[in-house]
This record gives structure tokens, C-alpha cells and sequence, in this order.
């Protein structure tokens, strides 16, 4: 199985849980550091790959390498996992910043994917016995979006639906695609929100409510899951006879509900009021 961004939380959480089930586990990473520290944690049933998602060349050679290695055995499984997330209020973000979102989260994954696709079966000729299925890490912020993380989720709701287009496509060759949607996670994403620098907004009408958001999203990892209830998810979806299209993972499963059920406009005036989001102007 390859799990990308496998350094730490939820790509960590993921190797952890399919090594002990007895997977073999290539983890990309971007250091040499990692790479080591990894293999030390996880032994030998673990086999680092180093490129970044973003970077074609070194994708492409990742997984070269993978093929020698398999020689002819078909990939289990691609956990598409790496992702970063850019905040901020969506009139005064930097352009630059929101397009690394997008190249990262949507076009890193589909880089990766159209890398080891073959490797899973998914080429003409191959006639897998058993093909591989592939695992898309969204999150429950790929279908309900929230202030002042707009470019993560709109790179999650990309990524939910090409997921979709692509498990369609995929079809012909019997390689599934599964979605992951995680809620709050107890990883480094989370414990990196109370640093998050909101200076740059200093001088916009949001800055009240960035610190409410701050606020709110360091309660929420500390609360969040442990990633590798992640890693057990991404272990079902790829074995199980009959998987789901989606599995969300969260530790608030009725906030999820009410997000993806109630009327917007009530969920609008609901989530103002939190944020002092209400008419200002």
C-alpha cells in the first residue's frame, strides 16, 4: 500500500494501523529525516518513497521505483492522504497562497494518482486478479464548508468530486475509490491553529472572528480523534468485500448531521451569531 504524507497525523496514524495488519507500506515523504525516523518506527515492514505530491518528475520516479519493487505484483492500495490547509478570510487572501491550496490538496492527488494507477491495475492489459483500490482523504469540510477556511475546503470538495468522476472511470478496470472524511483529528494540523498568524487581517472587519475561529479549532484538536481511528477507515475501505463510497470519522457526529441537513440559511444565521458574523455595514 502507498500512504502519501506519511510523516505525521493521519498518514502516520495510517501506516501504523495497516504495518500492524500486515501490509507492506510505501510512505512518501519530503525529508530524508522522516524517511529515517519512519523506518525506524515501523521496521522493516515499511519502505519510504521521497517526493513531493506537487513535483511530476519525482513522483514519476517514486513510483519507478515502487514498480521494480513489486515486480509484477499488483498494489494493494494508494492512500492519496497529503494535503495542507491555507486560512484566512477569502476577500484578503493572497492569491499565491490559495493557488498552493488547490495545487497541493487537487492537483498533487491527481499527479500521485495517474502515477500509480497501473500499479493498482488500472491500465489496459494489466487484468488484475485482484485490483487495488484507491483512498481519497477529504473531510467532513469537503461537503459543509466554514468561514475563513474556504480554500481548504473548496480543495476538498474538488477532490470529492473527482473522486467521484474517478471511481466511475475506474470502473473498466475494477479499481475502486473510496472517500475519507475525517472531522476533527488530534494531529499537527490542529495543534498549529493557536499559532496561526491573523496579523495580516489586523485591520479588516474579521478580526474578532478569526480569534473566535482560532479559539474554537484549538477545543476541537483537542478533542479530536486520534488518527489512527483514520488509519483503521483507510484498512476497511481497502479490504472490505463490499466498501463504502464514504466513511466519515468524527468525534462529533450530530454537529456532522446538522451540517449536512439542516436549511442553509439557518445554518448561516447559526454559525454568524457564533462568529459575530451578523451585517456590520
Amino acid at each position: 500500500v502507498v500512504v502519501t504524507g506519511a510523516s505525521t497525523g493521519i498518514g502516520w496514524g495510517c501506516v501504523k494501523v495497516l504495518t500492524q495488519r500486515g501490509f507492506r507500506v510505501y510512505g512518501s515523504v519530503r525529508k530524508q529525516a522522516d524517511a529515517e525516523r519512519l523506518a525506524k518506527d515501523f521496521g522493516d515492514a515499511f519502505r519510504p518513497l521521497i517526493f513531493d505530491v506537487t513535483d511530476e518528475a519525482a513522483v514519476q520516479a517514486g513510483a519507478r521505483q515502487l514498480e521494480a519493487e513489486l515486480a509484477g505484483e499488483t498494489l494493494a492500495g494508494l492512500v492519496n492522504n497529503a494535503g495542507i490547509a491555507v486560512p484566512g478570510p477569502l476577500l484578503h487572501l493572497d492569491i499565491d497562497a490559495f493557488r498552493k491550496q488547490m495545487e497541493v490538496n487537487v492537483t498533487g492527488q491527481l499527479i500521485v494518482t495517474q502515477a500509480f494507477a497501473p500499479l493498482l491495475g488500472a491500465a489496459p492489459g494489466a487484468k488484475a486478479k485482484t485490483p487495488g483500490r484507491i483512498c481519497m482523504m477529504s473531510s467532513v469540510g469537503g461537503k459543509v464548508a466554514s468561514p475563513f477556511v474556504g480554500p481548504y475546503s473548496a480543495s476538498k470538495f474538488a477532490l470529492e468530486g473527482l473522486s467521484e468522476s474517478l471511481r466511475r472511470e475506474l470502473m473498466i478496470y475494477g479499481v475502486d475509490v473510496i472517500i475519507i472524511a475525517p472531522g476533527a483529528i488530534a494531529t499537527p494540523i490542529w495543534d498549529k491553529a493557536d499559532a496561526i498568524d491573523v496579523t495580516p487581517y489586523a485591520n479588516t472587519p474579521y478580526r474578532a472572528s478569526l480569534d473566535a475561529v482560532k479559539k474554537y479549532m484549538v477545543g476541537m484538536g483537542k478533542n479530536g480523534l486520534p488518527p489512527e481511528r483514520i488509519g483503521e477507515a483507510v484498512h476497511t475501505a481497502l479490504t472490505s468485500p463490499n466498501p463504502k463510497t464514504r466513511y466519515i470519522v468524527t468525534p462529533e457526529p450530530l454537529t456532522n448531521w446538522m451540517g449536512n441537513n439542516l436549511p442553509k440559511r439557518l445554518l448561516d444565521k447559526t454559525i454568524a451569531k457564533r462568529l459575530g458574523l451578523t451585517r456590520q455595514f
